[in-house]
């Protein structure tokens, strides 16, 4: 199963669809609006979190900015009549965190709005899925600690800690990433880059 790409974008369709070169070869993956440009490096590569759907006919591959894109698209799947193509309009027409807020205010006319989304889909969605993408913008109840690197509020331990269960990972799972890290003094943004590629393995 592929769980994450990095490679150079060959291509964008209208409708989402990226064609992505990596190593030679050239992955088409069905995405949400708005990705490429979000999952963007400054060296012009791009990093997609991926979701692999295996059917009789067809291996299709799904990619997201972030792990936690990745995980609100595995949530909005297990709603009843919400399929790949329904869960990437939703995505691309509301970002996680407003989508987990309309879903918690029950908000069912702003996700009627979403292109594809009737009532009785929208009713679905804010009923099924109320509280459970939660822990993908606020964090999750959990250990603040790591074994491997005792962690006061302010140290890097910590602010990963934080980050990595801001995006949607269970303490425990971002504990276990944290722990494997050789050297935590450096920046933030590679820490978290360097924990997200043991998350994917």
């Amino acid at each position: 199963m592929i769980g994450r790409l990095t490679g150079r974008l060959i291509a964008s369709e209208p409708d989402g669809t990226l064609l992505v070169d990596v190593g030679g070869v050239g992955y088409e993956l069905a995405a949400p609006l708005g990705t490429a440009g979000r999952a963007g490096s400054a060296d012009g590569s791009v990093t997609l979190h991926v979701h692999t759907h295996v059917r009789e006919d067809a291996l299709e591959l799904y990619g997201f900015a972030t792990a936690a894109d990745r995980i609100a698209f595995r949530t909005l799947l297990a709603v009843s009549h919400v399929g790949p193509k329904l869960a990437l309009s939703v995505l691309g027409a509301l970002e996680v965190g407003a989508l987990a807020a309309a879903i918690e205010r029950e908000d069912v006319a702003a996700l009627k709005r979403i292109p594809g989304v009737g009532l009785k889909t929208a009713q679905r969605i804010s009923l099924e899925l109320k509280g459970k993408l939660l822990g993908l913008t606020t964090g999750e109840p959990g250990p603040q600690r790591v074994a491997a690197a005792p962690a006061t509020a302010t140290s890097p331990a910590a602010q990963l800690l934080d980050a990595l269960v801001r995006m949607g990972w269970k303490p425990s799972e971002a504990e276990r990433a944290i722990g494997s890290i050789q050297d935590l003094e450096r920046p933030l943004g590679e820490l978290v880059r360097e924990a997200l590629a043991t998350l994917a393995r």
